[in-house]
């Protein structure tokens, strides 16, 4: 097992009083690439947004309305406790998230909404934005090209890149292939195998999880807010139960 990069321990969220994460425990080591799968509704991006930090920014934003968020339990990075931390700061330290959905600044071009990404560091941001720009030729082709008028997959493109340009030590990828055709799947995918290669430790969030599977060395199943089943994507699919309830495959 690779030394302890992320380590969760009982991560719970309720939003009023629908428990969204019900005291999730996972860990990622240093390089690893894991897998977190489950059907629509399991909890997989509340905990992305846990972990990234963006839950609390809620909980504090949502003060005072309807809406009342409660976070419970331990998240260390690197050996350190993150949980109190905001977003930013948890950037700063190397855990990145790439969102659901992509989100560029639909105003901004491909070159600007790189360079937002990398805001964060003084230092190396020409050479960063090379490496992302070679990792995804098409966004070289476009990087005067207004963010809102790229296809889909080019703005997954341009999330993923804008999330390596902060240099991450681990990068939280919420569901690429959301809305993408199969070529273009097949790009993200290579692209993410590609991170990987490079040193980039990743916790994948993906709907299609053969390639899921494919990806990761582990993987976690998540189903109502809890941790039902981990193991290789091997071990995972030989259960015919939970493949048929919780795979979808």
């Amino acid at each position: 097992m690779p030394a302890p990069l992320l380590d969760i321990d009982g991560l719970r969220v309720v939003y009023d009083r629908a428990v969204l994460l019900g005291g999730v425990s996972l860990h990622v080591g240093d390089g690893e690439l894991v897998g977190l799968v489950g059907p629509n509704g399991a909890g997989k991006s509340t905990l992305m947004r846990a972990v990234s930090g963006l839950v609390r920014w809620e909980k504090t934003a949502l003060r005072g309305t309807r809406g009342e968020i409660t976070v419970e339990g331990q998240i260390r990075f690197l050996g350190e406790r993150i949980d109190q931390l905001p977003a930013h700061e948890i950037a700063r330290r190397g855990l990145v998230l790439c969102p659901e959905r992509r989100r560029p600044f639909r105003e901004l071009t491909v070159r600007d909404n790189l360079e937002a990404g990398g805001y964060l560091r003084r230092a190396g941001r020409a050479e960063e934005m090379e490496r992302v720009l070679a990792l995804f030729p098409r966004l070289r082709e476009r990087r005067d090209q207004v963010a809102g008028t790229l296809s889909g997959g080019e703005q997954q493109m341009v999330a993923i890149g804008r999330a390596l340009m902060s240099k991450p030590r681990l990068l939280l990828i919420d569901e690429p292939s959301l809305g993408l055709s199969p070529r273009v799947r097949v790009e993200v995918f290579a692209a993410i195998a590609e991170i990987h290669r490079s040193g980039v430790a990743i916790l994948l969030v993906e709907q299609e999880v053969a390639k899921a599977f494919q990806l990761a060395a582990r993987n976690y199943v998540l189903s109502q807010g809890r941790v039902i089943a981990q193991g290789t994507g091997a071990e995972l699919t030989a259960d015919e139960g939970l493949r048929a309830a919780y795979l979808g495959m």
